[in-house]
């Protein structure tokens, strides 16, 4: 008879710097895996190397979370029927949570394997915790429009939704245009809106400020460029 398959959903480190903010107990379940689906391969190496010096990395089975879905919910089904114990580790946080992961999860949970969530940082969560906004009712929105106009018109009705039923809104952007969803922020919201920036989370240059729009404006404001951060908006 075929042993029930498990799945590990492994947190990764926000900052590499900050190993030590992730708990102990992940390396008890990463040393019992058999198999690993990860966002990126080499990175995913290097930091179960740096958590469990001792890893043979090639004694282990490794896939790479990509496009070919089709392809990879094959294997990753044959896994599971064979119960083998995986491991699914995103880039950083939690998989699932604005990461890749949750088809496999979904996949893990059709095939009634056990399904084990591992608590490690998720950088929604903890920009929420240290905002000071309403920690009761909440939405992620995750990234928004690239363009001008899409952005400012996304940031309007997250607004109004935020000011209609006392919502906390959560939204990110790729790290090198940080200054200008910021900028839009300023241009578009209300000058009572309240703004939390959470950037470099867990790390040595962690930044975290709640202030409204009318404030931010008085200066001085932070140069996000290149540095990962959660918005978080309360009308």
């Amino acid at each position: 008879m075929t042993n029930r398959a498990t799945l590990y959903l492994i947190p990764a480190f926000l900052d590499e710097a900050s190993l030590h903010v992730l708990p102990p107990y992940l390396l008890d379940a990463i040393k019992t895996c058999q198999v690993f689906f990860v966002e990126n391969e080499r990175s995913a190496r290097r930091y179960l190397k740096s958590l469990w010096r001792e890893m043979v990395i090639d004694d282990y089975e490794w896939y790479t979370l990509h496009k070919a879905e089709e392809e990879l919910r094959q294997v990753f089904g044959e896994k599971l029927k064979a119960g083998k114990t995986i491991g699914l580790i995103s880039e950083a946080g939690c998989p699932g949570i604005a990461d890749p992961g949750q088809l496999l999860t979904d996949a893990a949970h059709r095939a009634d394997a056990t399904v084990v969530p591992l608590v490690g940082p998720s950088s929604i969560l903890l920009a929420l915790m240290a905002s000071g906004l309403n920690g009761q009712q909440f939405r992620f929105s995750g990234y928004l429009p690239v363009d001008a106009p899409g952005r400012a018109r996304s940031l309007r009705e997250l607004e109004n939704d935020s000011q209609a039923r006392h919502c906390t809104e959560i939204f990110m952007d790729t790290p090198y245009r940080n200054n200008q969803l910021f900028e839009t922020i300023l241009q578009v919201c209300r000058p009572s809106t309240k703004i939390c920036i959470a950037a470099n989370l867990t790390g040595p240059m962690e930044f975290i400020r709640t202030r409204t729009v009318a404030e931010w404006k008085a200066g001085p404001l932070p140069d996000l460029n290149k540095q990962p951060t959660i918005f978080c908006l309360l009308a």
